[in-house]
């Protein structure tokens, strides 16, 4: 199993669940890998045999090639690349500094298109592996309190969507994971929103998925429902829901 963004609550919290279900060989991959050597020491004390740190930044487009060919020469056959890397960011900030909003999509949507492709290709040799995506309710119509980051994440879930039909017939498949409010040290301040899940509940809501062959996850379900109204609201009124 390959992690970009091993640093994520959610990855890791995925990540123990998958080890215990017989997970050996596991790549968490970071922009800095040193700060993840107790997280890998808890794998390993797990049952994992294998622990894998390196450098990674989604930023860094052309270095993706290399880096992700490095670890399929080195690890062999990969069933499983959790995409969890992201920023989530301010958006008065982004409004005062039009460029660090271009940068956080850069890092969030930019970065899986380019990590993504070189995933799939291995894949499509290989003839099987799942492309598991960290996606957003927040990309599903994007709220005006948070336009830039719920664009961002609108990309990443359409690309996804359109790698998953692509990869259809190659024995790889895409499964996207839209969860809701998750409470970690990203949201860390920010007033909660409801339905508000953990990345414990987000990480099971991924397994399950996985076992059932899913290709889309909504954490909680109920989400699902409510941004089924949501998207047939008049755009008046969906600025005056989404400014909550």
């Amino acid at each position: 199993m390959l992690v970009l963004g091993g640093g994520s609550e959610i990855a890791l919290a995925t990540v123990q669940r998958m080890v215990a279900d017989r997970c050996r060989t596991v790549v968490l991959a970071a922009r800095k890998p040193e700060d993840l050597a107790h997280d890998a020491e808890r794998l390993r004390s797990a049952g994992a045999t294998t622990v894998d740190l390196v450098g990674f930044d989604s930023r860094d487009l052309t270095a993706h090639e290399k880096l992700i060919d490095e670890i399929f020469d080195r690890h062999g056959d990969i069933d499983l690349v959790l995409f969890a890397f992201g920023v989530l960011g301010d958006q008065q900030a982004f409004d005062k500094d039009p460029a660090s909003a271009a940068e956080a999509a850069v890092t969030n949507f930019a970065g899986a298109i380019s990590t993504g492709l070189q995933v799939a290709e291995r894949f499509r040799r290989q003839g099987h592996g799942t492309l598991v995506f960290l996606s957003s309710v927040a990309g599903e119509r994007v709220r005006k309190t948070n336009f830039v980051y719920g664009s961002t994440k609108a990309g990443l879930d359409g690309f996804a969507q359109g790698l998953g039909d692509a990869l259809s017939g190659s024995g790889a498949r895409v499964m996207i994971v839209r969860p809701g409010f998750v409470r970690s040290k990203m949201t860390e301040g920010l007033d909660e929103a409801p339905f508000a899940t953990t990345p414990e509940q987000v990480a099971s809501a991924i397994t399950t998925g996985l076992a059932r062959g899913s290709e889309i996850v909504w954490v909680p379900p109920v989400l699902r429902w409510v941004f089924v109204v949501f998207h047939h609201l008049p755009r008046p009124l969906w600025r005056l829901v989404s400014a909550r």
